[in-house]
């Protein structure tokens, strides 16, 4: 899919990766195994229902959420799963927010929109593009010769 996705955006200078509970597991295996992503968001990560080991350390810089009232995920061991990539990741508590963010979606929604927007400041602030982002895309002057 992330193939997919990046040949039909082939000038985008930037690729991230999002999923919720079980799939922020599987957006974070995704992670490491691309080095061409520049971020990701995982909400609710199942930390007490599957391993994290392989995320340390962890190649982009991204944002875990977690309700601390959700209980199907323990807070602690989301907790413990931050504090091992604590270098890359910005590590949010929703206050009053269960696994589904049911009522708080719109907290969730200003939450991730936050750090995406402060992510891209950065971006654009240092034109930061990885290496292996580089090698796909297209000139510039090539959109217009078409």
């Amino acid at each position: 899919a992330l193939d997919w996705i990046q040949a039909q955006n082939p000038d985008a200078p930037t690729c991230w990766i999002a999923g919720f509970s079980f799939g922020a597991w599987i957006s974070m295996q995704l992670l490491m195994r691309r080095p061409e992503l520049e971020g990701f968001v995982a909400v609710s990560p199942p930390a007490n229902l599957y391993d994290f080991s392989f995320l340390s350390p962890c190649p982009s810089k991204g944002l875990i959420l977690q309700g601390d009232k959700d209980d199907v995920v323990t807070e602690s061991l989301v907790t413990e799963l931050a504090s091992r990539v604590e270098a890359q990741a910005e590590y949010k508590i929703s206050s009053g927010a269960d696994h589904y963010y049911g009522g708080q979606e719109e907290e969730l929604s200003e939450n991730v929109n936050d750090y995406i927007k402060k992510r891209m400041d950065d971006f654009v602030l240092t034109r930061k593009v990885r290496p292996d982002r580089k090698r796909r895309q297209l000139p510039r002057d090539s959109a217009s010769t078409k």
